[in-house]
This record gives structure tokens, sequence and C-alpha cells, in this order.
């Protein structure tokens, strides 16, 4: 494990965005589970999870990977080890 790295306030600042549309997504797909006919919530479903999309994006090209196992593309060398992870702060 390599030194932890200090962050910038923007780091704090995307990672609860980030989790906001992970609550977010979660309560719309639980809705959706048994509303599958709303066309408004699957609208909103779909804008949000671009919206995570572009953030993650925007985070993981700034700070490393949010997520292991093939959800999150690594820079050289390896940034998986890099620290602080994302549930350390």
């Amino acid at each position: 494990m390599s030194d932890q790295r200090q962050v910038d306030e923007r780091y704090y600042k995307l990672l609860e965005e980030i989790q906001a549309l992970d609550f977010v997504l979660v309560e719309l797909n639980l809705y959706l589970d048994t509303h599958k006919g709303d066309a408004q919530a699957v609208k909103q479903y779909n804008q949000f999870t671009e919206k995570r999309w572009r953030l993650v994006h925007e985070f993981e090209s700034c700070y490393g990977p949010l997520m292991n196992f093939g959800h999150s593309f690594s820079g050289f060398p390896w940034q998986w080890t890099d620290t602080p992870w994302p549930w350390q702060v």
C-alpha cells in the first residue's frame, strides 16, 4: 500500500455528489421494480444515471478508480492501491 495522498475540496465535493446520485438511483430502482410503466420515473432514472456516469468519469480522471474488478479503468502504475480510498474519507 502506498502512502496516503492529500486530496482537495473538489475530491470531497465530487464524491458527495456521486453518493447522493447513488441514493437517488437506488430509490428510483426500487420504485421502478413495482411501477415499471411509469415513463417519467424511467426518464428520471436515465437522466440521473447519465449524470452519475459523467461525475464518476470526472472523479476517476482526476483521482483514480472508484471501483475495481473491471468497473473502473486504471492509469499506470496500477492505481487501486493508492489511498485514500473513497470509503476512507
